[in-house]
């Protein structure tokens, strides 16, 4: 078994003690506390201090909890605040379209599934939530990188890999779909991820107008498509949920 990083382990305990109690605590509280040396426990709150995880108080000296945490708990709570508010929206999208709907947010340069609900259907199928995705040939892909400039950039200095033949990875030929994507308001990929699998995704805006997730129908091609193009009633619906999520997130009309 792989054993646990000693140093790690001890921030861990920090963070943990200045987010009860007091909330403000001395080098020698915490070292009492967790059993350190003030050495060592002065060692890790520097670090945690340069990496914003903990704040000193210049008055006091005393340690409490850094501004860091608190934006990272906050990603964390949108994503929870946007799968809550996508919930009703994606099972009508799934039993409207009769395809499996998916919802995902730009994680780590690519595509995280946060919400996943199966085509209405008996057939056989595996839950996708926390599974990744590319962001240069996806639909959802596509359109986080066409509306957040952050997953824009990561699209750009990934290494477009061909999946298939339809696979576009040519930077002025992907730029172009990106312009695509937002004048018409939505993205697509008819086999360029998967063989015989088609989708179609939209953008989710929060009530600043920004792009916080991607809502979209993924499934055979043969019932996604129609002579050769994505079914216009599927884009619609589509674009009808992630304007219906957005709206409960507070972006009003789009």
């Amino acid at each position: 078994m792989a054993r646990n990083i000693q140093s790690l382990e001890r921030a861990a305990a920090m963070l943990r003690l200045l987010s009860g109690g007091e909330r403000r605590l001395g080098l020698s509280d915490i070292a009492s506390s967790l059993g350190l040396a003030k050495g060592t426990a002065h060692g890790i709150l520097r670090t945690l201090q340069q990496e914003g995880f903990v704040e000193q108080d210049e008055a006091s000296g005393r340690y409490q909890l850094g501004a860091e945490l608190l934006r990272l708990g906050t990603t964390y709570l949108d994503v929870h605040e946007l799968r809550a508010r996508a919930l009703v929206w994606t099972d009508d999208l799934a039993r409207s379209s009769g395809e499996s709907a998916y919802l995902g947010v730009l994680h780590q340069q690519g595509v995280l599934i946060v919400h996943h609900v199966f085509r209405p259907d008996d057939s056989r199928q595996v839950l996708e939530i926390g599974a990744m995705q590319p962001l240069h040939s996806t639909a959802m892909g596509k359109v986080l990188s066409a509306y957040d400039p952050v997953a824009h950039s990561e699209a750009l200095d990934a290494d477009r890999k061909a999946f298939t033949d339809r696979t576009v990875c040519d930077l002025g030929d992907f730029e172009h779909i990106l312009d695509l994507t937002r004048a018409r308001g939505y993205a697509a990929d008819v086999e360029e991820t998967w063989e015989g699998v088609a989708s179609v995704a939209a953008p989710i805006h929060d009530r600043r107008r920004l792009p916080v997730g991607a809502v979209g129908v993924t499934g055979a091609v043969e019932r996604l498509c129609r002579d050769g193009e994505l079914r216009p009633e599927l884009v619609a619906a589509v674009r009808d949920c992630a304007r219906a999520v957005s709206r409960d997130l507070g972006a009003g009309r789009f």
